[in-house]
């Protein structure tokens, strides 16, 4: 008996020292011959993700991984072949510390099928005592417009966005904001520039610098959601309107600087064919993108909604153009989860599980989206998504998605696509050629879609 305690405390000592390994009293210097101030960390696994804490719990730093595989099958695709396929959606490397108990940094990289790019590079302060809910940031990060835009993909209903929120929810850009989360609202505003991506958009803004002199643009980006349930786990209601006023940006080509232009995939980044384009609109002055939201969720059932409207300013008298789209989208989950919604954020998170195993949600989507206005015909589209996910007990989700897209006459992909038949019954790429009956033309077609994922 005397034995088998001392082993057992053996066991937990050894484990205890693993956990807690206690920093040496000998002096230590860095490369710069500066003495150093060490601290020692713990080491957790909380819900799959590896966290190193002090023991004050005064600095933590957690990596942020995650993989999503797609796949894509499509159907009726006769008058525009798409090819099926598979590809790496996502392969995200993301490290977030808390520096101390206000300063906060986050540095994620995506590396999506071998094409390296930034994603959020912040510098946050989260202020404390009375002013509690108030933080403020600098860098690279989504603007808070959009709540389906804002969510973090590991989080997503459906494998992709609405094409509507693709469309004209800006993401992210270099700037600054400031968020701050009452008890029954959410309040943000910031300042942006250019979009910070990869090389090409580097090259952009460092050519319309040196060649032409230009400034790089700024966008004013606002928010308010009101929360009335206020922190309620089961139930609550999230309404909201956003405001962005958006001036020319130096992260495109010099020779499409100053135009508008609007396009989107249809629901799927392994077809590459853009039916949805505007083309370059010239003499862009200003735009004004404005978006309501509507959201709810009780228990396992989750409902959100957005309509966003565009409206792009044009020099030399020429007249507005507008541009608009919604979606309305539910969830339900039928093992007893719960459905979370983040009220810092504004969004919803991953739900929790009904059983030990994890947990399967049922989901439905339509969504709607028009870029035809006055000279500019860019076409538009509805889509009708239907979704299993599958949650496992621990980090891995398995999606089913079935859409079928209904494209207009117009959404040709600025004249590359075919979009109906002419009068001598052969296909064309010309809207006004076009003979079929209204609502048979335009390319229509269904697709499936599988994702595996996992986070770590």
């Amino acid at each position: 008996m005397k034995k088998a305690i001392t082993l057992l405390f053996a066991t937990h000592l050894i484990f205890t020292t693993i956990g807690q390994t206690k920093v040496s009293t000998e002096e230590r210097y860095d490369q710069y011959g500066q003495k150093v101030y060490r601290t020692s960390l713990n080491a957790e696994v909380r819900n799959g993700i590896l966290v190193l804490e002090t023991p004050k719990q005064d600095y933590k730093v957690w990596f942020d991984m995650r993989i999503q595989t797609d796949g894509q099958f499509f159907f009726n695709d006769q008058m525009n072949p798409i090819g099926d396929g598979f590809s790496i959606r996502r392969a995200r490397f993301a490290v977030k510390a808390n520096l101390t108990k206000n300063w906060f940094a986050e540095l994620d990289l995506n590396a999506a099928n071998g094409a390296l790019e930034l994603e959020d590079a912040i510098i946050q302060y989260n202020f404390s005592d009375d002013l509690k809910g108030l933080n403020t940031r600098i860098g690279n990060f989504k603007e808070q417009f959009s709540m389906s835009q804002t969510a973090s993909s590991r989080y997503f209903n459906f494998m992709e966005r609405a094409m509507v929120v693709n469309t004209f929810a800006p993401s992210r850009h270099l700037g600054w904001d400031a968020t701050y989360s009452g008890k029954y609202f959410l309040a943000a505003g910031g300042l942006f520039f250019q979009e910070v991506k990869d090389l090409e958009t580097l090259t952009y803004v460092e050519d319309n610098n040196k060649d032409f002199g230009r400034d790089q643009g700024y966008s004013l980006t606002g928010k308010l959601v009101l929360q009335p349930f206020g922190e309620n786990k089961n139930h609550g209601i999230h309404a909201a309107y956003a405001y962005s006023y958006r001036t020319p940006k130096t992260d495109v080509d010099p020779a499409e600087y100053g135009m508008a232009r609007y396009s989107t995939r249809s629901l799927s980044s392994i077809n590459r064919k853009k039916y949805l384009d505007t083309d370059l609109i010239p003499d862009l002055d200003h735009e004004v993108v404005s978006n309501i939201e509507l959201a709810g969720f009780y228990h396992g059932l989750e409902l959100q909604s957005e309509i966003i409207n565009n409206k792009t300013f044009r020099k030399n008298n020429l007249e507005t153009l507008s541009f608009s789209g919604f979606y309305v989208q539910t969830a339900y989950l039928l093992f007893g989860g719960i459905q979370l919604y983040d009220k810092s954020q504004g969004e919803f998170n991953q739900p929790e599980k009904g059983k030990k195993w994890g947990d399967v949600e049922l989901t439905l989507r339509y969504d709607y989206i028009n870029l035809n206005d006055k000279d500019i015909v860019g076409g538009s589209a509805e889509g009708y998504t239907a979704g299993i996910n599958f949650y496992a007990a621990r980090n891995f989700k398995f999606q089913l998605n079935y859409s079928y897209l209904n494209h207009d006459r117009y959404a040709s992909g600025k004249g590359k696509l075919y979009v109906g038949h002419d009068v001598n019954g052969a296909l064309t790429k010309d809207p006004t050629k076009v003979v079929d009956a209204a609502g048979k033309a335009g390319n229509d077609y269904g697709q499936v879609g599988v994702r595996c994922e996992i986070d770590f």
